[in-house]
């Protein structure tokens, strides 16, 4: 006997929804008591029976936590127009905020900053950022990129003294950012590549205490340097351009890294 087909296509907005819930590992039911609806009507939203209205779209968006680019995605997939701007970096609009930013690497020179997307691509490079990039540049095709530089480049376990235990938080980073950003390709590609670089250079933990720290250990021309490493968001604005940067500020971990940037 032929399967019965189902009546409801789920269309873009119903397989968005769905595909950001379960991202979240949220059931139906879980999804439907923080956003204030019922299991039923959320279950229509879902299969296609319904159609949301604006005001519920940004409401299952802000209960599932969505960052603001996909909180768009899911406007546009219900024949939405964008709620929320994507200003260019260098606009008006986003310029207290670069102001912000720039004086906060100016502040942190002599050391290395790093201003990147949302996919740590990098923006901008601090002079020290630069110099320090600057071998893992060589022969790079594209737009650099922290994770993939740190997991593909043929020189980066010259370069980083402690690679594999990188690679292990680098992993650790990047699913953080996957589960705050549902589903997202290029994070995935990002995980994909780093964890292959991470079997081929594994890490061993010591079995005894772990230190409270995990410096980057950088190999210099002068000898090795090693950062702590701090990352910095907007989270009071509603443009996705800014809402979407990062800035790592690298800081010495320790009195000989902090003496050679004297």
């Amino acid at each position: 006997m032929a399967t019965r087909p189902d009546l409801h296509d789920p269309g873009p907005f119903g397989t968005a929804l769905r595909t950001a819930r379960a991202s979240r590992r949220l059931s139906q039911l879980a999804l439907a008591l923080d956003a204030g609806v019922s299991a039923r009507h959320l279950s229509f939203l879902e299969s296609g029976r319904a159609s949301p209205s604006r005001e519920m779209v940004l409401t299952l968006a802000e209960a599932l936590a969505l960052p603001l680019w996909q909180r768009n995605q899911l406007l546009t997939a219900a024949g939405f127009a964008a709620a929320f701007p994507a200003s260019p970096l260098s606009s008006e609009a986003v310029a207290p905020f670069r102001a912000i930013l720039t004086q906060m690497m100016a502040n942190h020179a002599p050391f290395p900053a790093l201003l990147c997307d949302r996919h740590w691509n990098v923006l901008e490079a601090s002079p020290a950022a630069a110099a320090m990039l600057g071998p893992l540049l060589e022969g790079w095709n594209g737009p650099p990129n922290v994770f993939a530089l740190t997991a593909t480049h043929p020189r980066s376990a010259e370069l980083i003294a402690n690679l594999p235990q990188v690679l292990h938080e680098s992993l650790e980073r990047l699913a953080l950012e996957q589960a705050l950003a549902g589903d997202d390709p290029v994070l995935a590609d990002l995980i994909a590549i780093t964890r292959a670089a991470a079997q081929r250079h594994p890490f061993k933990p010591s079995a005894r205490l772990r230190s409270p720290i995990m410096p980057v250990i950088y190999n210099s021309p002068g000898g090795r340097l090693s950062f702590l490493s701090v990352i910095a968001q907007c989270g009071t604005s509603e443009d996705v351009t800014v809402r979407d940067l990062r800035l790592e500020l690298l800081f010495p971990a320790d009195e000989a890294t902090r003496a050679a940037f004297g």
